[in-house]
């Protein structure tokens, strides 16, 4: 999950399925999909958002939604 991710760690987005379909057609727009590469850049205070970066674009996502994002950690 996008959510098990610490700040700074890379990782591949695996699977969408979970996600709402407004939230995934969003990222989908965005070019987020399955097969994307993903940056956690921070995670915000207080159960705010997640803030990735995906195709040098940065996007907060919704704690909810992170959770339902399935990702695999890249291997350094």
């Amino acid at each position: 999950m996008l959510t098990g991710l610490k700040a700074g760690e890379k990782a591949v987005v695996f699977s969408m399925v979970k996600t709402n379909q407004l939230v995934r057609r969003r990222l989908l727009d965005l070019g987020i999909c399955e097969g994307s590469e993903v940056c956690l850049r921070c995670i915000m205070p207080f159960g705010g958002p997640y803030m990735i970066e995906c195709n040098g674009q940065s996007v907060a996502i919704r704690r909810r939604d992170a959770d339902e994002i399935e990702v695999e950690r890249e291997l350094a």
